[in-house]
Parts: C-alpha cells; sequence; structure tokens
C-alpha cells in the first residue's frame, strides 16, 4: 500500500465550498478509476490550508494521482483558489489498522 498526501497552502477560504464541491463531482470519481485505488480523503484544517490524502496499491499508481491532480487543478481553472504549489509527501504504508466504518 502507498500513500500521498499533498498539503495545499494559501488556499482562498472564500471559494471552499466552491472547490469541495468540484473534488466531490468530478475529481473523486476520476481519482477512483484510476489502477490500485484504494481510498482518497479532503481535509479542510482551516487558515487555508486543505490536506489530500490517497492510497494506492503501488508507487507508480500514486505518482499517477498526483499527475491527475495536476492536471485537473489546471482544466477545472483553480490556480487562483489553490496558488501554491503543494507540499508532497509519499511513500510506503508501513502500519495499519482499519476501524469500523465511521457515521458522520
Amino acid at each position: 500500500m502507498y500513500a500521498t498526501i499533498r498539503s495545499y497552502h494559501g488556499v482562498d477560504q472564500r471559494r471552499s465550498a466552491e472547490l469541495t464541491t468540484k473534488v466531490n463531482q468530478t475529481l473523486v470519481p476520476k481519482l477512483s478509476e484510476l489502477p490500485g485505488f484504494a481510498a482518497y480523503y479532503l481535509v479542510d484544517a482551516g487558515n487555508g490550508i486543505l490536506t489530500s490524502f490517497g492510497l494506492f496499491e503501488t508507487r507508480e499508481q500514486g505518482d499517477e494521482s498526483t499527475k491527475l491532480v495536476t492536471r485537473w487543478i489546471r482544466d477545472e481553472k483553480l490556480d487562483t483558489l489553490m496558488p501554491n504549489e503543494p507540499k508532497i509527501i509519499s511513500g510506503e504504508v508501513v502500519a495499519r489498522i482499519l476501524e469500523h466504518a465511521l457515521v458522520a
């Protein structure tokens, strides 16, 4: 299992609802179609910081997800909403535990 974490700083907080809607409607379906896809989460940490967490079977599949997200940001013209390059951390998952599904 391979994890890719992308942290975006300086996100326009006035447009966070727009971004969240676009992520759910157009990005998530594309990510879920990638080979090796296991999970994707987007976390709003406040203060203009959004962090995404993706899980894939292999490094190559995780790297492909980063390329897909980069194209998606460009195609959706979100560069003004997310003006800074993300900080990307990726690597092999070396420990994990799965809990029962949580209900929000």
